[in-house]
């Protein structure tokens, strides 16, 4: 199987390709072949580089895409190892897995490795849930091919990891047969899945447009984590709220949480956010987690804080 060249990239009615929009494979950690996707501006102020929360995939970002683009900005986007069209870590497709984040960090250097010479600078990290979370380790670790970071309700947080209880479980059963099989609620079918009961976002459309998707390929499609994946995360947060590293990122940075925030512990966005040196963190009260999801009144308090860092770190002309 090819590790490099030309990648599918799947276009609806209601989700089409930015023009000049194109997909391609590359090598990540250990040789897996994962699949990232550039659109260049055509005068471009500088980039930005979009990186998805877990279960996500380049085509349900291409609204955003867009309107990235039509900022002035040449967009690179990716799938994680794991999820996308990206290699897949278990024979089942449905199992979100990992066996530790270090590979993913690997994976993100080897992304900006690929297409360097296509970013113009400066360059922007947006990044949502995990991505934020796998975003912030690369910069604390070192990554200085970005020059500023926009969060949306990045996993810097998760209640259960607050728990000592749990903690333990979950390094128990990590160990348990690789960590491979499903944790604490079991599996679920993300095609089975509803509006009501996802409590996502607000948006109806939105939603629906992410489930054609998965329809058109199933192949996008993720379910829920494994033993080893919570394990990972948890390590990772562990790391990112005792490191001394993280201190060290300097650029300009914001956070945006969701008020209505479900999935992870907007308490941990704001230590987070405490650490980084001149780091905003700004909470939208009506947002569910998927703040770029969101409806389009929610998503322009998104886009203004934007704006507003992205007119200090790549001015308009």
């Amino acid at each position: 199987m090819s590790q490099s060249g030309a990648a599918p990239l799947l276009s609806l009615p209601q989700a089409p390709v930015p023009a000049g929009g194109a997909a391609e494979w590359f090598e990540g950690a250990g040789g897996l072949r994962l699949r990232a996707a550039l659109f260049p501006a055509a005068n471009p102020r500088g980039s930005v580089v979009l990186s998805g929360g877990r279960t996500e995939f380049i085509e349900k970002y291409l609204e955003v895409i867009g309107e990235l683009v039509g900022r002035g900005f040449t967009v690179l986007t990716h799938d994680w190892r794991g999820q996308g069209l990206s290699g897949r870590l278990l024979p089942d497709r449905l199992k979100g897995h990992a066996d530790g984040f270090d590979d993913f960090v690997t994976d993100f250097g080897l992304l900006l490795d690929r297409f360097e010479d296509r970013l113009p600078g400066p360059r922007i990290a947006v990044s949502h849930s995990m991505g934020g979370c796998l975003t912030a380790m690369a910069l604390a670790r070192g990554e200085r091919r970005i020059h500023g970071a926009v969060f949306s309700a990045p996993m810097l947080g998760l209640a259960a990891h607050r728990q000592w209880p749990t903690r333990a479980l979950v390094a128990v059963m990590a160990r348990a047969g690789g960590g491979q099989g499903f944790a604490l609620g079991g599996a679920y079918d993300p095609f089975a899945t509803t509006f009501e009961a996802d409590r996502l976002t607000h948006d109806r459309a939105r939603y629906d447009r992410t489930r054609a998707l998965m329809l058109a390929n199933r192949d996008l499609a993720l379910g829920a984590v494994t033993w080893g994946w919570v394990h990972s995360a948890f390590q990772a947060l562990s790391w990112l709220h005792t490191s001394p590293a993280v201190a060290q990122i300097a650029m300009p940075f914001t956070i945006v949480g969701a008020g209505q925030e479900k999935l992870v512990d907007n308490a941990g966005q704001k230590t987070i956010a405490a650490a980084i040196p001149g780091c905003r963190y700004v909470e939208l009260a009506e947002a569910f987690h998927e703040i770029l999801m969101e409806t389009d009144a929610i998503r322009e308090q998104f886009w203004r804080e934007f704006d507003a860092l992205a007119v200090r770190v790549a001015p308009p002309g």
